[in-house]
């Protein structure tokens, strides 16, 4: 494991009688970065995030913040959680609404039993971060649901934790609310400079604010990686099809080299470039459906993948229209601009480049 990482985890396994909620993972999160464990309900993100702040016990494993073991199953190490210090955004927000808003975030310190003067000082500080200073005397039960949000965050970094969790804190928010909080969240944190994770099965949520993107499934990960990697790159039939929106394109590998010629079950013979480790045995194709170009007039194209098929469904979405695709290996699902307007039924041109084609396992 790093010696600069600020949270770090190995062999973390958490079970309830025969059943493995958490299967021997590890990962490590460098100084001032926000990692998002990322992953459907009951792949076992929520429990990790629990387990490293000391909310559940783990069966075997080690968990060290800041170079310290807070828990380590083999030398029977297990730092309570109100000793870790760390602060946690519930999905709940857990804002007490018989206090007001200044209440709610001195709460933390008062009970770290912290000078009068710098409760002050730090509730001050704290609500000016999240926007919220003039709303100190408000009561907590006279706010919105963004409002509360705030109110949960300035109260988590009150007392300048060294590790900051969230639990989905935006998943109570309607979609508007929800895009401008992350956007808040981020900028936040990079001012603030805290180390984070954050628990969310929004894939689009964690692609816009991470910097690593942490995917389980079933109790262990698929793949750690950087945003545009994860997107571009996925590491497995998972993560392809739970990450992004992707067409899942059946065959077998004809020819390998540093392009590869994949044939699909239709026929169609595709170039993709082959990914290192990469086997011969692959059975699938991921293609990203917004890296798919569709023409009017059907035409090819020297440098690309290039085939012709049938406005099948067209649904416009606002920012982006959906086109499903006949062509010869099946459907497509395609994504363009709203500028770009196909007829369905009229016949188009299918490009794409080979980089964009990710061979898979089956």
């Amino acid at each position: 494991m790093s010696d600069t990482a600020c949270i770090e985890v190995a062999g973390l396994c958490v079970a309830y009688g025969d059943t493995v909620a958490v299967d021997r993972i590890a990962f490590s999160i460098q100084q001032g970065e926000l990692a998002t464990l990322l992953g459907p309900s009951g792949c076992g993100k929520t429990t990790t995030l629990r387990a490293i702040a000391g909310l559940e016990d783990p069966t075997t494993g080690l968990i060290r913040l800041n170079g310290d073991s807070v828990y380590d199953s083999a030398l029977r190490v297990n730092v309570p959680a109100e000793k870790r210090g760390l602060s946690m955004v519930f999905q709940s927000y857990a804002i007490w609404p018989h206090m007001t808003v200044a209440e709610n975030v001195a709460y933390g310190l008062k009970v770290r039993r912290r000078p009068r003067a710098e409760i002050d000082k730090e509730v001050r500080r704290a609500l000016d971060l999240v926007q919220m200073s003039g709303f100190a005397d408000r009561p907590a039960s006279k706010l919105s649901g963004g409002q509360q949000q705030r109110v949960a965050v300035a109260r988590a970094v009150a007392f300048s934790p060294s590790v900051l969790l969230f639990d989905e804190p935006l998943s109570n928010l309607d979609a508007k609310l929800r895009a401008e909080m992350r956007v808040e969240l981020r900028e936040l944190q990079q001012r603030l400079g805290i180390t984070s994770v954050y628990v969310t099965h929004d894939q689009e949520e964690a692609l816009a604010i991470s910097d690593h993107v942490i995917v389980m499934n079933k109790g262990r990960i698929e793949q750690i990686d950087a945003p545009e990697a994860l997107y571009n790159r996925p590491a497995s039939l998972f993560v392809a099809d739970f990450v992004g929106a992707a067409n899942l394109i059946e065959g077998k590998v004809r020819q390998t080299g540093l392009v590869s010629v994949f044939e699909t079950q239709g026929g169609q013979f595709l170039r993709v470039a082959t990914p290192q480790g990469a086997s011969g045995s692959e059975t699938k194709v991921a293609l990203r459906s917004a890296y798919i170009v569709l023409q009017a007039d059907p035409s090819g194209a020297e440098n690309a993948n290039f085939a012709t098929g049938t406005i099948h469904r067209r649904m416009f979405h606002g920012d982006f229209i959906q086109y499903v695709v006949d062509w010869p290996a099946g459907q497509l699902m395609v994504r363009r601009p709203p500028t770009e307007m196909i007829a369905e039924g009229a016949l188009v041109s299918i490009m794409f480049s080979p980089e964009h084609c990710v061979l898979l396992s089956g």
